[in-house]
């Protein structure tokens, strides 16, 4: 299945080089289909762990990818030098703020602190309507099911609203999650009386 649409698919990933070899393995796979799908990749920009597994595997099918990694991380995290095109930026908050200005929609791996920050970042702004990008986590292996049973309670518990799930697809395998991403996402509404005081 090829969308009508090329995405530019920005995937966020560990860089860890601690992880079970399954996660680096999914990453390649990630960028396989991500190519033969006729889309672009948007990255970290590191040439080590799951980040440097999905730009290959990318390229390798023949995927345009960009890179965008802070100055600071340049030698801990090793710039992917083979990305089509590699932007260095002054700190974190310029890197993905660049990364989401050249994406389409956002794929989730598992990952790190940092993957659950731009993670976090990305779906609330989807659930505010500051942008209508698909947001997809895909977690074969139940990583990421802690969170999921989190925002649950969270959402029971009225600290979040129900839309926080329209906002976001969760799937387990790359082919269900790249069809996710090649689909019309559901328009999220919002409005300040959202956010109205609770009576009491």
């Amino acid at each position: 299945m090829t969308s009508a649409k090329p995405l530019a698919v920005c995937v966020f990933c560990s860089s860890s080089g601690r992880i079970d070899r399954r996660y680096v393995d999914l990453a390649a796979e990630v960028g396989a289909e991500l190519a033969r799908r006729g889309h672009s990749l948007v990255s970290g920009g590191a040439r080590v762990s799951c980040m440097g597994a999905v730009a290959r595997a990318a390229r390798a099918g023949g995927a345009r990818t960009v890179g965008v990694i802070p100055e600071g991380l340049v030698d801990v995290e090793i710039s992917d030098e083979d990305s089509d095109e590699l932007i260095v930026t002054p700190d974190m908050r310029t890197r993905k703020g660049e990364m989401d200005r050249r994406s389409d929609a956002f794929l989730i791996l598992p990952g790190g602190i940092g993957t659950l920050e731009e993670l976090f970042e990305v779906w609330t702004a989807r659930v505010l309507a500051m942008h209508e990008k698909p947001v997809v986590i895909l977690d074969p292996t139940g990583v990421y099911e802690p969170l999921r049973d989190l925002m649950q309670r969270l959402t029971e518990q009225g600290f979040a609203r129900h839309r926080i799930w329209d906002a976001i697809g969760w799937t387990s395998t790359v082919a269900e999650a790249f069809d996710l991403l090649e689909r019309s996402q559901p328009r999220i509404e919002f409005s300040a009386g959202d956010y109205a005081e609770t009576q009491l």
